[in-house]
């Protein structure tokens, strides 16, 4: 909204100073402040108010250390993540942008499954919450409306950068010292294109179209058959990913924190032509607004550490967590960078994982051997992953902090692979 009138301010009244707000990097520097400030002063306000409607955590005796003393501790604490995401992108960002529209719609549709679900554990003292499969809907359905706006959407266009050759204007006397440059310019066609980002590959650009090239002629108008789907799929996952992950104080929130900055820096140079070429990316017109979201994505990350970390005041409950995945990979798969994630939420992947291999070892031990053995023989001291560490003793902030680090040094890789190819 700002946005607008300082707009208006700059253009119609030549106001001074208002002209400022059509830079990108201000308008995210001020959305991120707004973030913090809307998370820490009024996070501690819905906590209060969380308190006096006896909103409280119901948990389960698991034999962990510490978990009998977080039993009534404040949930929907993610009201408070989704409130500093929303309300900073709405005051800083361009909203006839379509990425924007996009993440918006994507944050307010998973979050509200997440309170749905939350709303019936605690309200309804339903210990089961919302039926998985209503949520595996749920996820389906805003992954059905991102594939589908990114594939037909006239404003989800790239452009193509064409090579012009020239000499350079010097050793005009000494002919030997001439040296031949080329200069990197952009087509001023938009092209519609399902193309995204392979890592590790120096030609780094994969069509999903390709994967139809066996039905012939006309094959590429079909590639909605492969995108769509494969949308689905990564929306679904990284959102049930970082709500494994969310089980102790502060592991989801920080994780998604040191995850979201790497996706803003990633937006940042697929919006920027300079960066774009430098690094041999694809140039995504618009897609440079995107850092106004993440950059509150990021603040309200921060911010709502300061009432979750170690002993955690507030739980973001599903309201934050099903919301947080889901934001994660819709702004991957806007900014072509989706098969990226295996490694930028390694830590979601590793949490995901351990949960399906410790299950797919306990029934394949409980058919060969019994379910007495099967017990006694789990892969896992118990799952997810960081449930297994407290089981050997550790300490849950030891456990967050070192999956902090393995996250920080995931997301290093991901931005290093923008030249590692």
């Amino acid at each position: 909204m700002f946005y607008y009138l300082f707009d208006f301010l700059d253009k119609q009244l030549n106001f001074p100073g208002a002209g400022v707000f059509q830079y990108i990097s201000f308008r995210a520097a001020m959305a991120l402040i707004v973030s913090l400030l809307i998370s820490m002063v009024f996070g501690k306000r819905i906590i209060n108010l969380l308190h006096r409607k006896q909103v409280g955590e119901t948990v389960r005796d698991l034999g962990l250390q510490g978990q009998m003393e977080k039993k009534g501790t404040p949930t929907m604490g993610g009201l408070i993540i989704l409130s500093a995401i929303v309300v900073p992108t709405l005051l800083f960002a361009k909203l006839h942008n379509v990425y924007i529209i996009l993440m918006l719609v994507s944050t307010v549709w998973l979050g509200a499954i997440g309170f749905l679900d939350d709303y019936i554990k605690v309200f309804k003292k339903d210990k089961q919450g919302l039926h998985g499969k209503f949520k595996i809907l749920g996820q389906i359905g805003i992954g059905l409306i991102v594939g589908i706006t990114l594939y037909f959407n006239d404003g989800v266009v790239i452009k193509e950068k064409v090579f012009a050759g020239r000499q350079a204007a010097f050793g005009i006397e000494e002919p030997n010292t001439m040296v031949a440059t080329r200069e990197a310019v952009y087509s001023n066609e938009q092209t519609k294109s399902m193309k995204t980002t392979i890592p590790f590959v120096k030609n780094n650009e994969f069509d999903y179209s390709s994967l139809l090239s066996f039905m012939g002629e006309g094959y590429a108008k079909w590639a909605w058959l492969i995108f769509i789907p494969f949308v689905i799929l990564i929306v679904t996952a990284v959102s049930n990913g970082a709500n494994i992950t969310d089980g102790i104080d502060g592991l989801a929130t920080g994780t998604s924190a040191i995850i979201g900055v790497v996706l803003g820096i990633l937006a940042y140079v697929s919006g920027n032509t300079v960066f774009a070429d430098y690094l041999n990316i694809m140039y995504i017109p618009n897609s440079g607004e995107l850092v106004i979201f993440i950059a509150a994505f990021v603040g309200a990350c921060v911010g709502f550490l300061w009432y979750n970390s170690f002993p955690a005041q507030v739980f973001m409950g599903d309201t934050g967590s099903l919301a947080l995945g889901g934001i994660i990979a819709v702004f991957a798969i806007a900014i072509r960078k989706e098969l990226l994630i295996p490694i930028l939420c390694g830590v979601f992947l590793v949490e995901n994982l351990s949960v399906v291999m410790q299950v797919a070892y306990f029934k394949r031990m409980k058919k060969k051997f019994g379910i007495e053995y099967a017990r006694e023989h789990r892969l896992f001291k118990m799952a997810p992953l960081h449930h297994h560490y407290q089981k050997t003793g550790m300490h849950e902030s030891k456990i967050v902090s070192r999956f902090w680090i393995i996250g920080i040094m995931l997301a290093v890789l991901t931005i290093v692979t923008l030249k590692l190819r």
